[in-house]
Order: structure tokens, then C-alpha cells, then sequence
């Protein structure tokens, strides 16, 4: 494998920040180039641009995919949008689309229709409570302070968007996190199989094994990079 296609793309979930990377990236750092991927100005952006802002975040012509939770859905645009790119994506207890869906009809009903009121109403930033309890379960103090204090709300377009088409992902891998609060380990299998994932892995982690186990996601993602290329969609 040469070095464009051990280039990797890193997706934050909804609000997260691009240091939730950092420790990931530092184990891999030398055989891979990593980027994390951008996300567009201003409040207003809708998926194609969240996806269009990924791209140009990666400079290597052919990349991978490492997509966590909401960021599972800018990864299949991304897909969608640089198939001829892509050589694999690889969900980290992510939210998977149907062809031609969004974040929010991915969920189960009536999640969806909860969670898009809750928007309507509140818009996209979860109360710091929600983020404490669920999105941040199993780190330690300082680092939950960490991420409350840099979580930044997305755009409405980035949950409500539809996807333009049936991405082409190649590879496929999915890591499920088993202690996870904030997307139970049954609807992270549902995604998986939705993805079509034939390298599949299980971590006893929170929402946030980057942060948690920063060492074993990076042997997830060097043994999925290694691993033998799916068939064609």
C-alpha cells in the first residue's frame, strides 16, 4: 500500500473538536498522514458543504475514512461526493444512512422525531447535563470539562440534509463501543450491518474510545487499513 492510500481522514462527531483526535493520531503518527477534517463557516451550512470542507482537508489523492457518530453521515457524502477517492471507511460507533437519508431519519422513531423537535426548539447544542451523562461517559473529570467547554453546536442542515445518493465506501469496517450512552451498542449494530462492515470490532468503552482508549483505536484503524479491500458496492 503506498503512501496516498495510508492517508486518513478523521470526522468528529456533531460538536466535537479536532483534538479528540490528538492521541489517536500520535500513535499513528509515521506510517500514516492523518488530517482531521474541517468544518465549514459560518451557521448555516448544509451537508454538501460539511462533506466539501472534509475533502479539502485532506491533501493525499486517495484517502480513508475515520468517521465517529453524527461524522458517519458527512462521511457518506464525502464517499458519495469522491468515490475515486475513498478506499474505505471505517465507523467508530457511528451513525450510518440510508441511501438518500439523513442523521436524524437514521434514528430510531420516535428518536427522530423527539430529537427534531428538541432542535426546533433548542436548537443544536445538547444541555451541558446530556453532555456530561451520555456523550462523555467513562472519561475522567478534566477532560469532560475539556469537551463541555469546546463543544461547538453544528448546523441544522448537518442533521436534517439528506444525503445526495448511494455512497461507494470500499472497505468497511465498524467499531462498536459496548458501555456507550449516548448510542446503545443494538442500534451501533443495526448501523454496521447497514454499512455492510466486514471488519468489525468491539471496544468496552464509552462514545469516545479515542479519548478513552486512545491506543487500542489506533490498532483498530492500522489492522483495518491492512485488511483486504471489500467488493464493489
Amino acid at each position: 500500500m503506498g503512501t496516498s492510500r495510508h492517508a486518513i481522514l478523521f470526522l468528529s462527531g456533531a460538536g466535537l473538536p479536532a483534538w479528540i483526535w490528538d492521541g489517536v493520531r500520535e500513535r499513528l503518527d509515521g506510517a500514516h498522514e492523518t488530517s482531521v477534517a474541517a468544518r465549514p463557516a459560518g451557521g448555516s451550512a448544509g451537508l454538501r458543504e460539511y462533506a466539501a470542507a472534509a475533502i479539502d482537508s485532506v491533501r493525499a489523492e486517495r484517502f480513508a475514512i475515520v468517521a465517529h457518530s453524527a461524522g458517519g453521515v458527512v462521511g457518506a457524502e464525502v464517499s458519495r461526493l469522491a468515490p475515486a477517492r475513498v478506499v474505505g471507511l471505517l465507523a467508530v460507533s457511528a451513525v450510518v444512512p440510508k441511501p438518500g437519508g439523513s442523521f436524524l431519519t437514521a434514528l430510531p422513531a420516535p428518536n427522530r422525531w423527539v430529537l427534531g423537535a428538541a432542535m426546533r426548539m433548542a436548537g443544536t447544542r445538547p444541555p451541558e447535563s446530556a453532555i456530561r451523562r451520555t456523550l462523555a461517559h467513562g472519561l475522567d473529570e478534566r477532560t469532560v470539562d475539556r469537551l463541555v467547554a469546546g463543544f461547538a453546536p453544528e448546523s441544522p442542515g448537518f442533521h436534517r440534509d439528506r444525503i445526495g445518493g448511494r455512497p461507494s465506501y470500499g472497505r468497511r469496517g465498524y467499531v462498536l463501543t459496548t458501555r456507550d450512552r449516548e448510542l446503545s451498542p443494538s442500534w451501533q449494530r443495526r448501523f454496521a450491518a447497514r454499512l455492510g462492515a466486514s471488519c468489525r470490532h468491539e471496544l468496552p468503552t464509552g462514545h469516545l474510545p479515542m479519548l478513552e482508549v486512545p491506543d487500542a483505536l489506533a490498532e483498530v484503524v492500522s489492522s483495518f487499513l491492512a485488511s483486504r479491500p471489500d467488493a464493489s458496492d
